[in-house]
């Protein structure tokens, strides 16, 4: 049987000692060590929540340089095909100025040469005819 006498009361000073002295020897530091643990453990998250923000920054800004640099890229070359096809165009018109030139060149040329024939059998034509009718008739005209 368990006898209540001034023993308890030593025994309760006793253990009020005791929890007292853990609290100050293994209680408070472990917590202390705890309290540092987590402030570095929520440094390191704000940390790499930081570099996770910055990495995506750096992501949209990569990728917004690679679309700017789509853009101009598409726009040159859609500049360099316009200007092809200026050149292309002006090409053209100049062969095709240049073909007409010859062109003229060489209908007044086959005109000219034309004309000479034309005199040069006119000349000859009434030889000809003397000739083609002192045939059929058989005597001089």
């Amino acid at each position: 049987m368990i006898k209540l006498d001034g023993s308890i009361i030593i025994q309760m000073i006793n253990f009020l000692i005791l929890v007292w002295a853990l609290n100050y020897v293994a209680y408070r530091p472990i917590r202390g060590m705890l309290a540092k643990r987590k402030e570095k453990v929520q440094g390191l998250e704000s940390g790499i929540s930081q570099f996770e923000s910055d990495a995506r920054e750096k992501a949209s800004a990569i990728e917004a340089g690679i679309k700017d640099a789509r853009e101009k890229g598409i726009k040159m070359k859609d500049a360099m095909a316009e200007k092809a096809r200026q050149e292309e165009q002006a090409m053209l018109e100049r062969i095709n100025e240049q073909a007409r030139k010859d062109l003229e060149e060489i209908r007044a040329r086959v005109s000219r040469e034309t004309e000479e024939v034309r005199v040069s059998l006119q000349s000859q034509i009434e030889f000809y005819a003397n000739e083609i009718s002192k045939k059929m008739i058989g005597r001089a005209v």
